[in-house]
């Protein structure tokens, strides 16, 4: 059985800890994330939760963070779930999907757990969080991930009632029955919905977003799979549930096409294998392994988008780990 709130602080920990044990809270409370600390030894946060039925609210006091959710945290992920933060103290920035947003204390921004994103404030900060999963959310609120990295205003209106609502049953969470934080948490999801289909904007963010989060898709499905030589559009296409034809379309529309796309993974592959002064494959076994099935035709490519071939780079990051005491291989 879920407790009905549940705390854990820094303070008293030796400095050592402080980071790891803040990143480990993170994770229990929300997902995988990785932290990026200011000064990991002097860093100090405090970490409230209270459950609201099917919504898991927290209330986060710390000093300046960079969350980031990386494509290797989402694999095994299970069902999306979102989470709508509210800053209290001081601005945050969030970019997910190709949107970079920037919101100031008392407006609240909605965020989605199973795309990347990064998540930062540069100042101490006061946040309150909710974690929803896409079910709960999208039974009020159709395709809720339209509305990821838009700043919608919490100092009025629906929005602030809704704020309100939050930061009161943090304070009654403990004397309240399960049903009563149930009830709770739908009145919130409500009012969430209420304020963010009466943002003026919420009626064209349908199709931009749409579009955002397939190229997304497209993105991660090629750079997991770029390394298959019989990687075709039809095979990408079925992977981000999208028909053939549409995957052209959003590619031109997004300035490459799928085959510029695809190349351009396996050449940045490339690339970094063989810029590891450790390397030990050959051009070869480098060009099959990043989905080349020429050897001729990757050295051509190659060539023409960096400006050196393969084997010269090769050379030249050999001889970066070279010591002159040492014998040369």
């Amino acid at each position: 059985m879920t407790p009905a709130t549940a705390e854990f602080t820094t303070a008293g920990l030796p400095p050592g800890l402080r980071a790891a044990r803040w990143s480990q809270a993170i994770a229990r409370s929300y997902f995988a994330l990785e932290l990026e600390f200011r000064q990991p030894e002097r860093f100090h946060g405090a970490l409230k939760t209270w459950s609201l039925g099917e919504v898991l609210a927290s209330r986060l006091r710390s000093d300046a963070l960079c969350y980031t959710r990386r494509s290797d945290h989402l694999r095994g992920a299970g069902e999306e779930e979102f989470l709508l933060t509210i800053p209290h103290r001081s601005a945050v920035q969030f970019v997910q999907m190709g949107r970079d947003v920037t919101c100031p204390p008392g407006g609240f921004i909605v965020e989605r757990g199973n795309e990347p994103y990064e998540f930062s404030y540069a100042a101490a900060n006061d946040l309150i969080a909710l974690k929803v999963a896409h079910r709960t959310l999208a039974d009020r609120l159709p395709d809720p991930g339209r509305f990821c990295a838009m700043e919608f205003d919490g100092r009025s209106g629906v929005g602030a009632l809704m704020v309100d609502l939050i930061t009161a049953s943090e304070a009654h969470a403990a004397e309240m029955s399960a049903e009563a934080r149930a009830a709770v948490g739908r009145q919130v999801i409500e009012l969430l919905a209420l304020a963010i289909e009466r943002d003026p904007r919420a009626a064209g963010s349908r199709e931009t977003s749409v579009r955002a989060a397939h190229l997304s898709r497209i993105k991660r499905v090629i750079g997991e799979d770029f390394s298959n030589p019989a990687l075709v559009p039809s095979a990408v296409a079925a992977a981000c549930g999208i028909s053939t034809r549409y995957l052209h379309e959003l590619c031109r529309s997004d300035g490459a096409s799928l085959r510029q796309r695809i190349r351009e993974a396996r050449l940045s592959a490339a690339h970094r294998r063989l810029s590891s002064p450790g390397g030990t494959r050959s051009i070869t076994e480098v060009a099959y392994g990043c989905g080349f099935s020429d050897a001729s035709s990757f050295a051509r490519a190659f060539r023409a988008r960096f400006g050196v071939t393969p084997r010269a780079l090769r050379d030249q990051a050999r001889a970066t780990c070279w010591e002159p005491n040492s014998p040369r291989k």
